[in-house]
């Protein structure tokens, strides 16, 4: 502990001071000042480094005041620019391209667009991966660039809103159930072909069914028996001439033998068969083919 003394004197008095009285010095001296100023040394390195390395990542990052590198902050969003890979989801409320560039989406295994409603459940959901493209909504459009819609799918029904559906596949068009249509047709100079391989063909219409070969002719082929009813009205065969290639024949008689005429005969189940023509109708005479 040191003790301080405090003299008093008048002028002209001398004091004399002691010779073993301590002295004091103020500051920091030896190996305490060099350490200090190795330290300050240091954290300026430090801070030229780091200033340095800031600098460096700035510029390669491209950092700039709108924004980093090719993504830039705009008044409607963000932009940007060049090809970009996104390793978690991406979630966004709109993405396009530039008006003079096409937007590309691509991934080494599937690309998937997922909208969810405000509870965060997944309402519709469109997947395209390496073997097929799934849509997975209510319902599925698509429209032309006017609006119209062109092909809509949902649990109901298909509609096909184009003026013409063309089937373009070597086997046609394979449908299981029943098609509503107001016009089938061919291309031109093709064949236009209707069948049901195991099952019967029905065609059905409020006014009535048309069947039109302009260059051609029309076939009806069938294993069993081809049926032709009307409820109400009648069946009228319109041509100059009608071929019944198969059409039985009755017994000959000696009066029409060289006439070649025949008549056609009807059978009281329906059944036709030819009989030689004569002066007065010879179909009782040969109605043993009705048996």
């Amino acid at each position: 502990m040191v003790r301080e003394q405090y003299t008093t004197t008048t002028e002209g008095t001398h004091v004399e001071r002691p010779e073993n009285q301590c002295a004091y010095k103020i500051g920091i001296y030896g190996w305490r000042k060099r350490c200090l100023y190795l330290f300050v040394l240091l954290l300026l390195i430090i801070l030229l480094v780091n200033f340095g390395l800031t600098i460096w990542i700035l510029k390669v990052m491209w950092f700039s005041p709108t924004g980093m590198g090719h993504l830039r902050v705009t008044s409607d969003g963000l932009r940007l620019e060049g090809e970009s890979e996104f390793l978690f989801p991406l979630y966004a409320k709109e993405v396009h391209s530039r008006v003079d560039s096409s937007l590309l989406l691509q991934s080494t295994q599937n690309v998937t667009v997922n909208a969810r409603n405000s509870e965060g459940e997944v309402t519709g959901r469109l997947k395209v991966g390496p073997q097929m493209v799934e849509v997975q909504s209510q319902q599925f459009q698509i429209n032309s660039k006017e609006g119209k819609p062109l092909f809509t799918v949902d649990e109901k029904e298909v509609v096909v809103g184009t003026d013409r559906l063309r089937v373009t596949g070597p086997e046609g068009g394979l449908f299981e159930h029943s098609v509503e249509t107001p016009l089938v047709k061919a291309d031109p100079f093709q064949e236009l072909r209707l069948e049901s391989p195991t099952r019967s063909l029905s065609m059905d219409a409020p006014k009535g069914v048309h069947f039109k070969a302009h260059a051609g002719k029309i076939e009806a082929l069938s294993q069993m028996d081809v049926i032709f009813h009307s409820h109400d009205g009648m069946l009228v065969l319109d041509a100059e001439t009608v071929c019944l290639p198969k059409l039985e024949q009755g017994t000959w008689g000696p009066a029409g033998s060289l006439q070649r005429l025949y008549e056609i005969c009807v059978c009281p189940d329906g059944k036709l068969y030819l009989s030689v023509a004569g002066m007065a109708t010879t179909c009782p005479e040969n109605s043993h083919v009705c048996l």
